[in-house]
């Protein structure tokens, strides 16, 4: 038969030295149990309790049941000690949770649980096993600084607020299969030192990993709008699978083979089950885009089908070493033809990078089409573009892929040919004249053009001026020495003169 406290119960600091079977009980009033020592096992299934309960610095030397218990108040666990396994299965907490501080040291069961307001995990050490399998997280919720020293399981949970998880520790395996954050899903220098299996896990707002350090091999499938892996350390080799997602990579250290690859299919889990992607119904579209690759050691990075137009290369380490693979899109220069003053300004299409677009939309005179720098991002001029372009252009060129190396090499010559940094004036005077004769070798139109305009003078000057009719005759101007115009004028008196119509001597002579 259940209990019924009509009003305040205090039970601080008491002790009790056998079982505590307060199944069902109801607690009408606010109730404390602060400091209070349970020896026996400490049993509140079913209990309801009206008001607010306090366990803080309470220590649960046996297993503690609150299994369908209702906390329609504020549920204290501060600097709780749970010896024994902590069963929470299917309660419900209808204030604020807090748990900060508290120490599990054998299993916590919190499967089907429903926190409606705050919850707070902060600076809580779990020693067993943790399962929030399908718990249900309605306010904000935070695992800020706690140690997890067993395996984690957060199969099916949904959190329809932020989630915090900064600076935690997971020492065992640690599982996030199925998941939903309707809001931002904070992991920023927590620790996976084993297995992790974050995903395939759909999150409407950021997924946030910067400083995170993965020990172990992992794979991330996450459906997300905005991916932050800012310094983020890999210990072994990794794999993120994406949808939806613009990636921050920025400063990012793998020591091994890391891969970023865009999924065109819905994730699906073990059971066939697809994975639903309500909360991300109203993106634009399902590619993944990246947007900083700065600091970046590329030689062990592969890109698989994602959207390079706005990524940020300057300051990427072995960038020529980078793999990309499937579809990887870039920028593109404007289109039509422009008008600077009284000349025509026409760009053939060609791939180009992010940063040159603001670069030359910072000039005096920008041509329309080009996009404007956004926030945070660093100037990057022709001088620092160019060596960018060189290593695209090499990359290319070790996949085989000479067709697409030829636009990274067009543009490596553009930078150069407008850096006034880093090369002379004569120089850029030849890069100028190869640009406007052929295009750097690269625009046979362009050649064509001239070679055409070559022969239209030609024939125009031709038609102008014609050829001369006659061969013109060889004509010796000079002085002659006196001496020599004596001999002269001897060898011609003794040359025969032959009448006209009988030829040469010779030739008599051979009639004869």
């Amino acid at each position: 038969m259940s209990a019924t406290f009509e009003g305040d119960a205090s039970f601080v600091s008491a002790t009790f030295q056998s079982a505590a079977s307060l199944g069902w009980a109801a607690f009408q009033g606010d109730v404390k149990f602060e400091s209070a020592t349970f020896q026996g096992d400490a049993v509140f299934g079913g209990a309801d309790f009206r008001g607010d309960a306090r366990f803080g610095l309470a220590a649960f030397e046996r297993n503690a049941r609150f299994g369908l218990a209702r906390f329609r108040g504020i549920a204290s666990f501060w600097l709780v000690t749970f010896h024994g396994d902590a069963w929470f299965r299917s309660a419900i907490f209808r204030g604020d949770a807090s748990f900060v501080s508290a120490t599990f040291q054998s299993d916590t069961d919190l499967e089907a649980a429903t926190f409606s307001d705050h919850t707070r995990f902060d600076r809580a050490t779990f020693f067993g096993d943790a399962r929030f399998v399908e718990a249900t997280f309605r306010g904000d919720t935070s695992f800020v600084s706690a140690t997890l020293q067993s395996n984690a399981n957060f199969l099916g949970v949904t959190f329809e607020r932020d989630a915090k998880f900064e600076s935690s520790i997971f020492q065992g395996d640690a599982t996030f299969v199925s998941a939903t954050f309707e809001c931002d899903a904070c992991f920023e220098q927590v620790g996976f030192e084993r297995s992790a299996s974050l995903g395939p896990l759909v999150c409407a707002g950021r997924v946030k990993l910067s400083g995170a350090v993965f020990g172990c091999p992992v794979t991330l499938s996450f459906a997300t709008r905005c991916l932050e892996c800012r310094r983020t350390r890999w210990s072994s080799t990794a794999e993120l699978r994406l949808r939806y997602a613009t990636v921050d990579f920025a400063h990012a250290v793998f020591e091994y083979p890391l891969t970023i690859a865009a999924e065109a299919d819905p994730f699906v889990l073990h059971n066939g089950r697809p994975v639903a992607e309500q909360s991300l119904i109203d993106a634009p579209d399902i590619e993944v885009r990246i947007a900083s690759l700065r600091g970046v050691d590329a030689a062990h990075l592969v890109l698989s089908d994602v959207d390079l137009s706005g990524c940020l290369f300057t300051g990427t380490v072995h960038l020529d070493q980078i793999r990309l693979e499937g579809t990887c899109s870039f920028a593109s220069v404007p289109r039509r033809t422009h008008w600077r003053r009284w000349r025509p300004l026409r760009f053939t299409q060609r791939r180009a990078l992010a940063e040159e677009g603001f670069w030359r939309a910072s000039q005096p005179t920008p041509v329309p089409g080009w996009n404007a720098a956004v926030a945070g991002a660093v100037h990057a001029g022709p001088a620092q573009l160019a060596p960018v372009y060189r290593a695209l252009r090499k990359a290319f060129e070790d996949s085989r892929n000479e067709p697409g190396a030829a636009d990274f090499y067009y543009g490596e010559m553009e930078m150069r040919r407008h850096d006034r940094t880093g090369s002379t004036r004569t120089e850029r005077g030849l890069l100028h004249g190869y640009w406007l004769l052929s295009g750097y070798g690269l625009r046979a139109s362009r050649a064509l053009g001239w070679l055409a305009a070559a022969m239209l003078v030609t024939i125009v000057l031709l038609m102008g001026f014609g050829l001369p009719k006659d061969s013109p005759k060889q004509v010796a101007t000079g002085t002659v020495p006196p001496a020599m115009a004596r001999s002269l004028s001897r060898s011609t008196r003794l040359i025969p003169k032959t009448p006209p119509g009988t030829g040469s001597p010779a030739s008599a002579s051979r009639r004869h």
